[in-house]
């Protein structure tokens, strides 16, 4: 049996920009995209801290250490610039190996820089 567990989580990020516009997705700096093994056109789900909705989108890369979280197209109705969002990926695991998952987790300062690297958040 596989298991659907969280692979890696940007806890706290500030939306930078909002683009409906835009033909889709999300633009996430690409450190933070490195930091927490996020690749381009990945799935992720956004969660909007302020007003609580959910919405899935795909990833492309933003400017590395320009703190980008622009949301794009249809998910800019989703967040504002100035909201706060946690961003999560997922992956499929071994139910063994899914028993002992320890996902990414990237805590966000106020200027969408990494704030603390949370490797088991439950230890």
């Amino acid at each position: 049996m596989l298991r659907e567990m969280c692979k890696s989580k940007i806890h706290a990020a500030t939306v930078t920009e909002s683009n409906i516009n835009y033909t889709g997705s999300i633009a996430i700096d690409k450190t933070l995209m490195q930091a927490t093994d996020i690749l381009h056109y990945e799935r992720v789900q956004v969660l909007n801290i302020n007003n609580g909705t959910r919405v899935e989108t795909y990833v492309i890369e933003g400017e590395p250490g320009s703190g980008t979280i622009c949301l794009n197209g249809a998910a800019a109705r989703w967040a504002v610039p100035g909201d706060k969002v946690i961003i999560i990926s997922y992956c499929l695991i071994d139910d063994d190996k899914a028993r002992n998952w320890k996902p990414k987790i990237v805590l966000m300062d106020e200027k969408n820089k990494i704030k603390e690297v949370l490797s088991d958040p439950h230890s």
